[in-house]
C-alpha cells in the first residue's frame, strides 16, 4: 500500500501536536527523535543544550522509522521524556491499514527532500499563526508540563519568538505551504476521508 505522508511542521506551540490527534490518522511524534542530553557533541547556547538545533535531533533515525512506515507499516520508535531530555525505552508505531500518517514536530521541515528522494508522496504544512500567540500558548504548554526551568523556558521562548520569521521563510522556500489551523485541518480532513474510503 503507497502511503501519504503528511510533514506537520511550525514553531513550538503553533498546534502541530493538537492537529495530529484530532485528525483521526496514526502519527509520528518527531520529539521522539531528540538525542539524549549525555550524548556527545550537543550543540549549546547561553551555557546550554540548545534544543532548537537540529543537530540535537536524529534526522537519520527519524527518516529510517518513516521508511519502515512506509513501506510496511510498522516500525519500533523511541520514547522520549522532555523533561528528563532522556530516551525512556521504545513503542511501537503501527500503520496497517491506513493510507496515510501524520508526522509532526519542529523539524519536519529536514525530513521533506528525504521523503520526496524516497518516492513518497508527501504533503507538508507549515502551521501558521501569530508569533505572540505562538509565544503565549508555548510557554503556559511547558511551564505545565514542567518540560524544563521556567528560567530555560522564558529565554528559550523569546529566542524563538525573534527567530520565527527566519525558520518560516526557510521551511516556505523548501516547499511547505503555509495555512492556518482552520484549513490545515481541512486539508487533513480530506486525506482522512480517502483514508476512509474502502
Amino acid at each position: 500500500m503507497a502511503r501519504t505522508i503528511i510533514l506537520l511542521a511550525g514553531p513550538s506551540g503553533s498546534g502541530k501536536s493538537r492537529l495530529a490527534r484530532v485528525s483521526d490518522l496514526p502519527q509520528l511524534r518527531l520529539d521522539d527523535f531528540y538525542r539524549d542530553a549525555d550524548s556527545p557533541g550537543l550543540p549549546r547556547r547561553h551555557g546550554m543544550i540548545d534544543w532548537d538545533d537540529v543537530s540535537s535531533w536524529n534526522v537519520d533515525a527519524a527518516v529510517t522509522v518513516l521508511h519502515s512506515l512506509a513501506t510496511t507499516g510498522r516500525a519500533r520508535v523511541p520514547r522520549y521524556n522532555l523533561s528528563t531530555s532522556q530516551a525512556e525505552g521504545t513503542h511501537v508505531v503501527d500503520v496497517t491499514g491506513h493510507r496515510a500518517i501524520v508526522a509532526e514536530g519542529i523539524f519536519a521541515t529536514h525530513l521533506l527532500q528525504p521523503c520526496r528522494g524516497a518516492g513518497f508522496t508527501v504533503v507538508p504544512i507549515w502551521l501558521d499563526r501569530p508569533r505572540n500567540l505562538n509565544f503565549a500558548h508555548r510557554l503556559l504548554r511547558d511551564l505545565k508540563e514542567h518540560r524544563k526551568p521556567p528560567k530555560v523556558l522564558l529565554r528559550r521562548g523569546w529566542a524563538l519568538r525573534t527567530a520565527e520569521p527566519e525558520i518560516r521563510a526557510h521551511a516556505i522556500a523548501a516547499g511547505f505551504r503555509p495555512m492556518g489551523m482552520a484549513g490545515a485541518a481541512r486539508l487533513v480532513g480530506r486525506i482522512v476521508a480517502d483514508d476512509d474510503r474502502p
